[in-house]
């Protein structure tokens, strides 16, 4: 088992018109678009957990869910359902969707600056670490 987050920004789809907006819908759907040449696309596998993150300006943490299939293009059914514009991505199975957002920087507090955590991203798929993944869980906690 792997973590990641899996992020969004303003630029992630014409058709939604936010990022909390598209991982709401996103996360609703149970399906996380991805790019053909999305770093870490290929070592996504069902079981690996995953953060959602929303990037600048936000830079929040609003969810977490576990991946249920590899990559792969969707099929005509879940094309019709998928809200944003990839042409393909994993699927995700328990799905949590935090009414309250967890700031990264409280999170950030939580872990050891060795681990080179930071705030904003190039990529879409970040992977991270065990440690990371459960300062967003202790904090998300901590706010029920």
């Amino acid at each position: 088992m792997a973590y990641f987050l899996f992020t969004t920004s303003r630029w992630d789809s014409a058709r939604v018109p936010s990022p909390r907006e598209l991982a709401t819908r996103l996360l609703r759907v149970g399906m996380w678009g991805l790019t053909a040449d999305e770093p870490h696309r290929d070592a996504l596998t069902p079981g690996d957990l995953i953060l959602i993150y929303l990037g600048a300006p936000e830079r929040e943490f609003v969810g977490r869910a576990e991946v249920a299939s590899a990559a792969h293009d969707w099929t005509p059914a879940e094309a019709r359902v998928y809200p944003g514009d990839s042409r393909g991505g994993v699927v995700l199975t328990r799905v949590e969707e935090w009414h309250l957002p967890v700031p990264v920087d409280a999170v950030l507090a939580r872990i050891d600056p060795a681990e080179n955590a930071r705030a904003d991203f190039e990529a879409g798929v970040v992977r991270i670490t065990h440690n990371e993944y459960q300062a967003a869980l202790t904090v998300s906690a901590g706010l029920l």
